[in-house]
């Protein structure tokens, strides 16, 4: 316990010191008295000629390298807090039960694939119980577990299909997944680059998510959407309903296209074209309840884009009228600093971009449109396209560990996103410490409530997993009801017939009429021989007017009882 508050004490006493937005330059040995190095994982830190420290709080970073992160931790982890069973539950969609609707083969389709130390991949790996996949991972203990798709036979056994000509090796069933990267956003973020990340940039992810789960939902038609922190520099999405896992590679590619829009490259200075007399109604909504503010009241001043020149001119460059381009430059140029020091200026220049651009004088030149480009440009989602349009790439599970962040890619609430803050996702040595703080406790719900990563446990199960499971059930069971019907009809069974109705009897139903006329006869007949029963069968149903032909419905008689 003494350990735990030296530990927030420290850190308490570094952000009082040092507030946001400051830059200080102190003696490394100073610094190194007062707190040890390792307890300051979110500010930038380096040494100048003179050995001191440059200091910036106001980034943040979401540190890149967990300094506590080995491979010991991780069996630990693996062994007393990784939710094996729920992922088994979520990724066999109610097969795992024993309903006779159930695939029994479903789960032992499906392909796990496991990086070891030193990137050895091992691909193609699939388990047929909860067991058998918690024995492996505890015995390989991978740096991260990878889902692919669920193929057509066992994917561990592909060789042994290889040759036949009707078992063919293929993937049948997929989530449909997206793959949003920070990197993707380098050419319109300014705090930072490549695989670093702050809270100034990760509304970008924010973004993502409010604007493509809305889609998803109210689009598309889907309803069990999971969202999970990649651990590092991005978010993945997993769509889950019956009818996503199902689509054909063709299907997954034309969802992608729906969202596509940013179509820039470093090279093209106007990444985003939107045309048309209006905007796709996707489009108009996105713009208007998500990136419209965003841009003006996170992006536009967190990354300080009008605030110099060289910045400014990427905006500039996005006017196809070279004269309003230049009016903007030259009054930007003469005044360097806000008219108002109270005013932002970032805000004071949009607000003159926009003015300018949407007047009565160029509204008939084809730039009203400009404005919500460069939105757009800067904000829209950015998905990596290949990964949706596939059934066979693989995503990282939930619940790993990041090995260079020591994060876990714990899940997302999209209705709660904003409050998403991916420099509290807990880290691995952080859950350790935890494990160890009130010694051993044998029961694994116990021990995920005290420590962090219980709440994003209990948020999977509740907001995903049990409404997910709830609708597989159902769907199993009206697909077993539906091939029973069809079944039944196919033989058929008939249901009892209304009073009144001229139904004509179905063999099994004429077969019946004859048995009961033959047994009410029967006595009549004592003395015949076993053929005359089949000529008094056949004397029977020209009576009744059945009109079978008893050869016709004998064999289908039979495969009914």
């Amino acid at each position: 316990m003494s350990k735990m508050k030296a530990v927030l004490k420290r850190k308490s006493w570094f952000m009082r010191s040092f507030p946001q937005s400051l830059n200080v330059d102190i003696p490394a040995t100073a610094l190194l008295s007062h707190i040890n190095r390792r307890f300051l994982p979110f500010p930038f830190r380096k040494f100048n000629s003179s050995f001191h420290f440059t200091i910036s709080v106001a980034k943040q970073m979401i540190p890149q390298q967990e300094p506590d992160f080995n491979l010991n931790h991780l069996k630990l982890y693996y062994g007393k807090l990784f939710p094996f069973a729920d992922l088994v539950r979520w990724v066999s969609y109610g097969n795992d039960g024993k309903h006779p609707g159930c695939d029994q083969s479903y789960l032992g389709r499906r392909e796990f694939s496991f990086t070891l130390e030193n990137d050895i991949y091992l691909r193609f790996q699939s388990f047929n119980n909860t067991l058998e996949l918690e024995n492996s991972v505890k015995e390989k203990s991978p740096v991260k577990i990878d889902i692919g798709p669920v193929y057509s036979v066992d994917p561990a056994k592909r060789y042994a299909y290889a040759q036949g000509e009707n078992n063919v090796f293929a993937p049948v069933e997929r989530e449909l997944i997206f793959d949003i990267d920070m990197t993707d956003y380098d050419d319109v973020r300014y705090c930072c680059s490549g695989a670093d990340v702050c809270l100034v940039c990760w509304p970008l992810m924010t973004i993502a998510i409010k604007v493509i789960d809305t889609a998803l939902r109210d689009d598309f038609g889907f309803k069990h959407v999971l969202w999970v922190y990649s651990g590092r520099r991005g978010v993945h999405c997993w769509v889950c309903d019956g009818k996503a896992r199902r689509l054909s590679n063709e299907q997954r590619g034309a969802i992608a296209d729906y969202f596509r829009v940013y179509k820039g490259n470093e090279n093209s200075h106007k990444k985003v074209s939107l045309t048309g007399a209006a905007l796709h109604p996707f489009l108009a909504t996105s713009y208007t309840n998500v990136l419209k503010d965003y841009f003006e009241k996170n992006l536009l001043t967190g990354q300080n884009l009008l605030a110099t020149e060289e910045r400014y001119e990427k905006i500039l460059n996005m006017i196809p009228d070279e004269s309003i381009a230049s009016e903007l430059r030259g009054r930007w140029q003469d005044s360097r600093r806000s008219s108002s020091a109270k005013e932002d200026i970032n805000v004071v220049r949009w607000e003159q971009f926009k003015q300018l651009l949407q007047s009565g004088k160029h509204k008939a030149q084809g730039l009203r449109r400009c404005v919500e480009e460069i939105v757009f440009s800067f904000t829209y989602p950015r998905l990596d396209m290949e990964v949706s349009k596939h059934m066979n790439h693989l995503l990282k599970a939930p619940f790993c560990v990041h090995p260079k962040t020591g994060r876990v890619c714990v899940p997302i609430d999209p209705n709660r996103c904003d409050e998403f803050d991916p420099t509290t996702v807990p880290t691995l040595s952080q859950l350790i410490e935890e494990l160890n703080y009130e010694g051993s406790i044998s029961d694994i719900d116990g021990e995920l409530n005290r420590t962090s990563i219980g709440n994003a446990i209990t948020l999977f199960r509740s907001s995903f997993l049990q409404p997910l499971l709830k609708a597989c059930k159902e769907e199993i069971e009206n697909s077993y009801n539906l091939k029973l019907q069809q079944s039944k009809n196919s033989l058929g069974w008939l249901s009892s017939p209304k009073r009144g109705s001229a139904l004509v009897p179905s063999p099994r139903a004429a077969w019946f009429e004859i048995q009961q006329n033959f047994l009410s006869e029967s006595s009549d007949h004592a003395d015949e021989s076993p053929e005359g029963h089949f000529i008094l069968m056949s004397d029977s149903c020209s009576a009744a007017n059945a009109k079978v032909d008893k050869s016709a419905f004998l064999p289908e008689f039979d495969a009914c009882l």
